[in-house]
């Protein structure tokens, strides 16, 4: 039988993305990204540079690189893990403490 648990209060920094602020690790090109279609395409930022690329945003944590979509929040907890949290959850789990 599966049992019922409630989240711990954990107390996190975090910060919506936008492009430009340089908090992510890297970019991957959109073509690979569709290429490889491991996830889901739908809602990923998506960055033309001035060469014609287009490519998408991540940040890399333990379990792999995330791609960050629109309007995600970057978590960052103790011991520098990250994480990428759509606004829509991102409301429902977190309230804003302070600075």
């Amino acid at each position: 039988m599966r049992a019922k648990y409630e989240r711990a209060s954990l107390m996190v920094e975090a910060e919506k993305y936008e492009i430009g602020k340089g908090i992510e690790d890297g970019f991957q090109p959109w073509v690979e990204v569709i290429t490889n279609g491991w996830i889901v395409s739908e809602g990923l930022i998506r960055i033309t540079q001035p060469d014609g690329k287009i490519v998408c945003p991540f940040i890399q944590n333990r379990r792999g690189i995330i791609f960050i979509r629109d309007g995600d929040y970057i978590i960052y907890e103790e011991g520098g893990e990250r994480h990428c949290c759509g606004s829509d959850k991102f409301s429902k789990r977190f309230r804003e403490v302070g600075p």
